[in-house]
C-alpha cells in the first residue's frame, strides 16, 4: 500500500480497500472530491486507468514505494504542460515571480546582510505566508543536492496521521502537491505550495531570500511552514542516513520506505511540534 495517503506512526497505512471506494475512505478525500468526480465525468477512461494503476501499486509489499518512478514518469509528461514542477499562473500562483517584484534590489545592496534579513522578516511577518533567510552555504548544499535529487516525498502531520506531499524542484522553485492530487490528476496535478528562493544576494551578502505562495483551499500557513521546514531537514542535513532517503527516493525507488520519512520527521521533533493540536496561530 505504498501510495496510501494516511500513515499513522505505528500502524499500516489506512485505507486498505481498492479503487474508488478506498479513495472515499481516505480522510483527505473530501478536499479533492469535486476534482475527482469531475475527472470521472469528463474522462471516465482516464479515471478508470488511474484507479487500476492505484490498485496495482497497492499489491506491493507494505513499506515499499514505486513513487520515485511514478514521479519521474509524471515529470517527463508534465514538461510541456503546466503541471507540477513548472512555473504556472494557475491557482493564483505568480508566473516568473522575481525578487524585484518584492523589494528594491539595488537599494538593499547598500545594506548589510543583517539589515536585509530584518527588512525581509519584518515585511513578511505581517503577511499570511511562509518566508525565510537562508545562509548561502546551506542553500548551496540544498541546490547541489536538488540538482541530483529533484523530487522527494514529504509527510504532513495531521490529527488522523500523515498526509503525503510530493516536492519537485524546478530551478530555484520548489513545488508541492499532495499525493492524492497526483493520483487523481496525474501529470496535470497543480501545485498547492511553491517556495521561491532568490540567490541574487548570495555572493555579495551571503544570504538567500525565500518566500512562498500557497493554495489556501488546501493548506494553511502552519502546514505550509511544516513542509518548508522539512526541506533543510532532508536536503541540508549532515546525517548521511537522512539524505540517503532522498537519494533512495530518486535513484532506488524500489527500496524506498515511506515510513522512514515519518520516522525521521518524528525523530527531528518536527512531527511532534507541528501537530495541529499543538500549533499556535502564528506562522
Amino acid at each position: 500500500r505504498p501510495l496510501g495517503l494516511l500513515a499513522p506512526p505505528c500502524r499500516e497505512v489506512a485505507g486498505t480497500g481498492s479503487g474508488e471506494a478506498a479513495l472515499e475512505e481516505n480522510p483527505f478525500y473530501g478536499k479533492y472530491r469535486h476534482k475527482i468526480q469531475e475527472l470521472r465525468r469528463s474522462s471516465p477512461d482516464v479515471f478508470e486507468s488511474r484507479m487500476e494503476k492505484r490498485n496495482e501499486v497497492k499489491k506491493q509489499p507494505v513499506g515499499y514505494s514505486k513513487q520515485g518512478e511514478f514521479i519521474k514518469c509524471m515529470e517527463e509528461k508534465a514538461r510541456p504542460a503546466e503541471g507540477l514542477g513548472t512555473k504556472t499562473s494557475k491557482g493564483g500562483f505568480t508566473k516568473d515571480k522575481t525578487l524585484d517584484s518584492i523589494l528594491n534590489v539595488e537599494m538593499v545592496k547598500e545594506k548589510s546582510a543583517e539589515e536585509i534579513k530584518q527588512i525581509w522578516n519584518q515585511y513578511f511577518s505581517a503577511k499570511d505566508t511562509v518566508y525565510a533567510v537562508i545562509p548561502a552555504e546551506k542553500f548551496d548544499l540544498i541546490r547541489k543536492r536538488a540538482q541530483k535529487c529533484p523530487s522527494f516525498l514529504y509527510a504532513l502531520p495531521r490529527k488522523e496521521g500523515y498526509e503525503f506531499f510530493v516536492g519537485q524542484w524546478s530551478g530555484t522553485e520548489l513545488h508541492f502537491t499532495s499525493l492524492i492530487n497526483i493520483q487523481t490528476q496525474g501529470e496535470t496535478a497543480p501545485s498547492q505550495l511553491v517556495l521561491y528562493h532568490y540567490p541574487e544576494l548570495q555572493e555579495e551578502k551571503g544570504i538567500v531570500l525565500m518566500t512562498a505562495e500557497m493554495d489556501s483551499k488546501f493548506l494553511v500557513v502552519h502546514e505550509a511552514q511544516c513542509l518548508a521546514n522539512q526541506v533543510p531537514l532532508f536536503y541540508a542535513t549532515d546525517r548521511s542516513e537522512t539524505y540517503e532517503l532522498v537519494e533512495t527516493f530518486n535513484h532506488r525507488s524500489s527500496e524506498f520506505k515511506y515510513m522512514s520519512v515519518i520516522a525521521e520527521l518524528e525523530q527531528s521533533g518536527l512531527g511532534r511540534e507541528l501537530r495541529p493540536a499543538q500549533v499556535s496561530d502564528k506562522s
